[in-house]
């Protein structure tokens, strides 16, 4: 009896051959859906492979006259030379153009700074001159009531 409770003990707790059975099934089924899915990719690519090769120009360049090559090379730097050279003087007049506009644009700004300083400047003399008149007016007209209750 205890032989037989300890197998159903073993039976009810030990789930290890269970799932090493369910592991090895599963990895069994993904491995072969897998396998198939990556055969068609790779039977696909080998397709477009023979495609390209067969619309693909020869790339071996020894058979094309090196010497017309050559000439055509040099050609082009010469022409490219030419071309930065152009930009190069362009964009040197470009920026004297720019310069010169930028220091007239500052002096205009310059100019019509001054002329609000000097507004705002004439705008402050004239409540400092207004204020002084006041302060000037208030003190003379209480050194008259001074005067005039004081009895000496």
């Amino acid at each position: 009896m205890s032989a037989d409770v300890g197998d159903i003990q073993s039976r009810l707790l030990h789930h290890r051959p269970i799932i090493n059975a369910e592991i090895r099934y599963f990895v069994r089924e993904f491995e072969e859906r897998r396998g198939h899915r990556e055969s068609r990719l790779l039977e696909n690519l080998n397709k477009m492979v023979v495609e390209t090769n067969g619309q693909m120009l020869p790339t071996n360049l020894e058979g094309v006259n090196q010497g017309v090559m050559s000439n055509i090379i040099k050609r082009l730097e010469a022409a490219n030379h030419m071309a930065v050279r152009v930009q190069q003087r362009e964009l040197e007049a470009q920026q004297s153009t720019q310069l010169q506009m930028n220091m007239e644009h500052l002096k205009d700004e310059w100019a019509v700074f001054v002329k609000k300083q000097q507004r705002l400047k004439e705008q402050v003399d004239e409540d400092h001159d207004k204020a002084v008149g006041r302060l000037s007016t208030h003190y003379s007209e209480m050194k008259m009531d001074l005067t005039k209750f004081s009895p000496f």
